[in-house]
């Protein structure tokens, strides 16, 4: 890609997903919070229904990242998953 007006949009728009991808961990990492430790339950469901809207839309940024190659998790060595599912189902 020769084109810097083109590069410039691309960075453009990796940089702001990166930024709401950062911004929707922190928000979901609040409501959470705010629904494991709230009294009322009317208010903790709006809170839990929230959360879940937020998950969503984490994941929907995640998908867009992904799929443009800007986010790339690595994934786990089968021996290191059994290794967890050992070490939790002893405790």
């Amino acid at each position: 890609m020769s084109d810097p007006a083109q590069c410039a949009q691309i960075m453009r728009e990796k940089e702001m997903l990166n930024d709401l991808i950062a911004s929707q961990k922190q928000i979901t990492a609040s409501y959470n919070t705010f629904a494991g430790e709230c009294v009322n339950p009317n208010l903790r469901n709006a809170f839990l229904n929230i959360l879940g809207e937020e998950h969503q839309i984490q994941a929907d940024i995640f998908s867009d990242m992904q799929a443009n190659g800007w986010y790339q998790p690595e994934q786990a060595e089968q021996q290191k998953i059994q290794q967890t599912q050992q070490k939790l189902s002893q405790q």
